[in-house]
């Protein structure tokens, strides 16, 4: 018998050696004697677990945040191209910064349940330390950062949860199943009631805590069968630009291809009076202005004449900078087409539209100060609309709200569309048909409400499979999407079910974790 012991003892020692190895990097020694439970670090230690486990759930929720952040990398790269001068992918090296952080405090948290559940005492090896508090101060500083600078993406969370948290939950559980294990040895080997409430007191009040959460869950795409509304409307926002230069002629004709269901530009004037496609105030991004006229580079795009704009190419940027990191490769005829575009004029997209039945929407942008324009850009952009172009009306949603009186005295037939939210009389009396809202803002009973008096919702800008099911889940008639080539594939949101069907998946997961955790406890 004390042979077998010995042999036993032997056997489990290269395991825990290991642990303590990865963890303490002490190779060649471990704590032979099991720690009484409440003694399971020294003084100093006692202050590094918690940091620790903070460590985790920060690098955790920023992973999360980040994670779920991906429909607007495209946004958070502009940004920085604004305030750094030059295009680069930060928020692909912010994810993979993030991920690699996460898994590494991740490691050394089992590393230091598994020590404890052998009741072994924790040691943090010095370098690890350091880089705790390095995973700590990332997340708490990238937070707030963005916090304070990109605020809106915690509404994009809070989104988010609809469509997670029954995944979530379910992670959360068997999370508590396997750490049930180090608490049951934990609470058996504490000699002390007190001990002992002090161990599994906590762990019950979590447990309960998230067998209660699904009651407070709230979720569009949970509805009844036969229930859920058309799928939303795709419209290509600056026409696709994963596949081709953004606003430019193959870039809409990119969104026909795929069977978008409308197009979504910029809209500035020349200074001789052109209205023609572009997002930016400058011409830096996504044209060759720093190679044809160096000194001009940081000029207002308005204050270039047309014949100017002409002699730029619009599309070598494209090839070179990659500006989504989902893009994928282009063929070699994609990749010639692409590298020959140049600027495209209004009346030119609006004929293109046109001749393929295409809904337009177009942010119009007033020119500058000194423009011969700036005081008559609603009047010149509405005589290429309605004598240029030759566009059906009711094709054009009019989203500019300054002059709007004039504009439906002029064109009757646009449909109006406003950039905000309003109560619903206002909304009618200004002959409002359309909302265009950011996604942010996705509300399942405001669609409704608006609906029910006849106004759709559009909502910008959708990439996300995700998202998108849950704005078809919320009743969206229509999305803008750099994405049209992946949205139009989708045949029904990624989550769905009835009520019954996800409390039956609530209760079933809640009662096995009840056994799972019984047994292990009882054993």
């Amino acid at each position: 018998v004390v042979r077998r012991r010995l042999l036993q003892r032997y056997e489990h020692q290269p395991f825990i050696s290991c642990l303590a190895g990865f963890y303490s990097c002490r190779w060649k020694r471990y704590q032979r004697r099991k720690t009484e439970p409440g003694k399971c670090c020294c003084k100093m230690e006692c202050v590094f677990f918690p940091l620790l486990v903070g460590a985790f759930c920060f690098s955790l929720v920023f992973l999360y945040m980040w994670g779920e952040a991906k429909n607007d990398y495209n946004n958070f790269d502009w940004y920085n191209y604004g305030n750094l001068g030059f295009w680069f992918l930060w928020s692909l090296v912010l994810l993979i910064v993030a991920a690699i952080l996460f898994t590494y405090i991740t490691l050394l948290l089992v590393l230091a349940m598994c020590l404890l559940a052998e009741g072994q005492q924790l040691y943090l090896h010095w370098s690890h330390k350091i880089g705790t508090f390095l995973v700590l101060g990332f997340s708490v500083t990238a937070l707030f950062i963005l916090s304070v600078l990109w605020g809106d993406q915690w509404k994009t969370v809070l989104l988010s949860f609809q469509i997670t948290a029954p995944y979530l939950h379910i992670g959360a559980i068997i999370v508590m199943v396997l750490l049930s294990w180090p608490v049951a040895l934990h609470s058996i080997r504490a000699d002390k009631k007190v001990v002992q409430v002090i161990i599994v007191g906590p762990y019950l009040a979590i447990l309960l805590f998230l067998f209660l959460i699904p009651l407070g869950m709230y979720s569009p795409c949970i509805r009844e069968m036969g229930t859920l509304g058309p799928k939303p409307a795709l419209i290509g926002h600056r026409g696709a630009p994963m596949l081709a230069p953004e606003n430019t002629e193959m870039s809409f004709q990119k969104t026909i291809e795929h069977d978008g269901d409308g197009l979504e530009t910029d809209v500035t004037i020349s200074y001789d009076g052109v209205p023609f496609l572009m997002h930016d105030s400058t011409l830096r991004r996504t044209t060759n202005i720093k190679e044809v006229y160096p000194n001009d580079s940081a000029q207002n795009a308005a204050l270039f004449s047309w014949d100017t704009l002409q002699e730029l190419n619009a599309g070598m940027w494209f090839l070179k900078d990659k500006p989504f990191s989902c893009m994928g490769s282009l063929s070699r005829a994609d990749q010639n087409q692409a590298m020959n575009q140049s600027i495209y004029k209004l009346s030119n997209f609006l004929r293109l539209a046109d001749s393929q039945n295409k809904l337009v929407i177009f942010d119009l942008y007033r020119p500058p100060e000194k423009h011969p324009y700036r005081n008559s850009w609603i009047n010149r952009t509405l005589e290429v609309i309605l004598n240029e172009s030759g566009i059906r009306p009711h094709l054009v949603l009019w989203l500019e709200n300054d002059m709007r009186s004039f504009v439906q005295s002029v064109a009757p037939g646009f449909q109006q569309t406003m950039g905000s939210k309003a109560p619903v009389e206002d909304l009618i009396m200004d002959n409002i048909v359309k909302l265009n809202l950011a996604y942010t803002e996705m509300s399942s009973e405001d669609i409704r409400k608006y609906a029910e008096a006849n106004i759709t919702t559009n909502l910008y800008v959708v990439n996300e499979p995700w998202l998108f099911s849950l704005a078809w889940c919320s009743g969206a008639h229509s999305v803008t999407t750099d994405a049209v080539h992946k949205l139009k594939s989708l045949s029904q949101p990624l989550f769905l079910m009835t009520p019954l069907q996800y409390n039956i998946m609530w209760i079933l997961t809640d009662l096995a974790s009840v056994l799972v955790i019984s047994l292990i406890f009882a054993l």
